[in-house]
């Protein structure tokens, strides 16, 4: 049974040499699971094939022991920040997606074109109506997804990766 993970930033102290599965083998296991947290790995047994296997596997950080106290704490401040952005980043695309999901497959289409740079009129032409029926679901679309602009919708529109 997984248990929901708080909603606040963390880290993970890993060791590489743990009995059974290896902190390697661990930090693979999370990415197949999904799970996103940042790592920190320690050991008395690292040599560079497998200090780069962890980097590129997204460790923040990878120290050898004996260690000096520094170089963890700006790890961990490093891993937090990064969990913390992470977070941020997953929120905002969750929210956006709820609006998203707000809108009728007409008013999808629009946005998908307007966000390319379309005049409404253009916009009509391509979906077969009226430039006043274009202008309206615009409305509801700029109003759904809280658009202040039409730059503010492009930018919602690329976190989104829509295009038309």
């Amino acid at each position: 049974m997984q248990s929901k993970r708080p909603d606040v930033p963390a880290c993970l102290i890993l060791d590489v040499e743990l009995p059974g599965l290896s902190g390697l083998d661990l930090q693979t296991e999370l990415m197949k699971s999904g799970v996103e947290m940042p790592i920190i790995f320690l050991t008395g047994h690292g040599d560079i094939p497998i200090s780069v296997r962890a980097m590129k596997a997204g460790a923040v950080e990878f120290l050898t022991k004996p260690f000096h106290q520094q170089p963890l704490f700006d790890g961990v401040a490093e891993a937090l920040s990064r969990d913390r952005e992470l977070r941020e980043h997953r929120s905002e695309t969750l929210d956006l997606r709820t609006r998203l999901g707000t809108l009728t497959p007409r008013e999808r289409e629009v946005f998908a074109l307007v966000v390319t740079g379309l005049l409404n009129m253009h916009v009509a032409g391509e979906l077969g109506t009226t430039e006043l029926t274009i202008k309206a679901h615009r409305g509801r679309v700029m109003r759904k997804m809280a658009a202040g602009s039409l730059a503010d919708l492009v930018r919602m529109a690329q976190k989104l990766k829509i295009s038309a």
